[in-house]
């Protein structure tokens, strides 16, 4: 079976490397999103370990349309029994990009009239729409000619990992972060240091990925529960085989905030994600911090102006590049920020850029090898894959 999970863009390369960690074959990376094949036991497995998808499809259909006629002929083609009965509710996901169609959720109304006409013809009677909690998501992909309809055997978002019980005002994505620590080349062992912590999605990330805790496992639903051919045995294997591959790893992260609020937002979600053990948290400024170590990773993602404003941010990135050359050398630093014109406030040369998505911010991700007197050659700590 084929499948296609859905990333934020920037991660495709981190994401096939993790469907490939997971048994997955003919791995394909595409524009925020990652095909790949494999059974059922692949499917449940994505779902409940990938850390950097945003969802997972089943296409169960593709074909090519030459006018919005089409779309309705070959949608009432598709054998929709094998998929929900019509006690089941739906809902249709529409994503469209073409010309044929002025109004991007009227390709949605007319699959909806194609899944209806298709019980009714045959059962007599049809599944009822449901927008706010569905039994079964359709996802609906246009683009151009080219029609593409998925279940989405995710339904809610996987970044909703179920551990957040606290919330700042301008939260990371929990994919965007294990994306952060994935990228950094972290090796799991050396510190990891979050000077701006806020609630602390990146040292839960951390910590998660460290003690090998699946994401999936504080959740309670996946779309494909309520599939025809869920096998509940199956998964509760895959859940206990991933339940039996946690451990303790001998780490403390560091996990620090200017802000009090956040540091008590930040234990609280580590406690929730039952990785406070494993972070330190204490209320500081960055440029209080002394690492413990001679080396070590550093990721941080300090505001930008966009939802969060520092009342002097100049100052702020100039404290951040004075503070990572002289308090962190031995050090891989990682920075996110949306504002090209602070990150010139560094004044620390990147080894490494990269582009990524914050929500609907492009952001530049910057990668610096921090060394005490002359620059020495950055091959000795492993760089993201290109």
């Amino acid at each position: 079976m084929r499948f296609l999970a859905k990333t934020l863009y920037g991660l495709e390369g981190v994401l096939s490397k993790e469907l490939g960690e997971l048994g997955a074959a003919d791995i394909k990376p595409l524009n925020r999103a990652v095909s790949f094949t494999g059974s059922l036991e692949t499917l449940y497995r994505a779902n409940y370990c990938l850390r950097t998808a945003m969802s997972v499809l089943k296409p169960v259909a593709v074909f090519n349309i030459g006018s919005p006629d089409d779309l309705y002929k070959s949608a009432s083609a598709i054998p929709w029994g094998d998929f929900l009965d019509p006690d089941q509710t739906f809902s249709i996901v529409p994503v469209v990009h073409s010309p044929m169609f002025s109004h991007t959720g009227y390709p949605g109304l007319v699959v909806k009239d194609a899944v209806a006409d298709w019980f009714r013809n045959r059962k007599g009677r049809r599944p009822s729409v449901n927008v706010g909690e569905p039994d079964i998501v359709i996802n609906l992909h246009i683009s151009n000619r080219l029609v593409t309809v998925s279940l989405d055997s995710s339904v809610v978002p996987l970044y909703k990992r179920g551990y957040r019980k606290e919330q700042g005002e301008a939260p990371l994505n929990e994919i965007l972060a294990a994306g952060l620590v994935l990228l950094s080349g972290w090796d799991r062992k050396s510190p990891l240091t979050d000077p701006m912590c806020g609630s602390g999605t990146i040292p839960v990330e951390a910590a998660l990925i460290a003690s090998e805790t699946p994401p999936g496992s504080f959740r309670n639903f996946f779309g494909f529960l309520k599939w025809k051919d869920f096998d509940e045995k199956l998964f509760e294997r895959v859940k206990d085989e991933c339940g039996r591959k946690i451990l303790k790893p001998g780490l403390r992260i560091q996990a620090s905030d200017i802000s009090a609020d956040a540091v008590i937002q930040t234990r609280a979600n580590a406690e929730s994600a039952s990785v406070g053990d494993l972070i330190e948290t204490r209320q500081c400024s960055f440029a209080e911090i002394r690492p413990e170590a001679p080396r070590g990773w550093l990721i941080m993602n300090p505001p930008y102006g966009q939802r969060l404003k520092p009342s002097d941010p100049d100052s702020l990135y100039t404290m951040i590049g004075t503070v990572l050359k002289h308090n962190f050398p031995g050090f891989t630093a990682l920075v996110i920020s949306s504002d090209k014109e602070l990150i010139k406030q560094i004044g620390l040369k990147p080894s490494e850029k990269r582009t990524l998505f914050n929500g609907s911010l492009e952001c530049t991700l910057l990668r610096y090898e921090l060394y005490e007197g002359t620059r020495k050659k950055s091959a000795e700590k492993p760089a993201w894959d290109q």
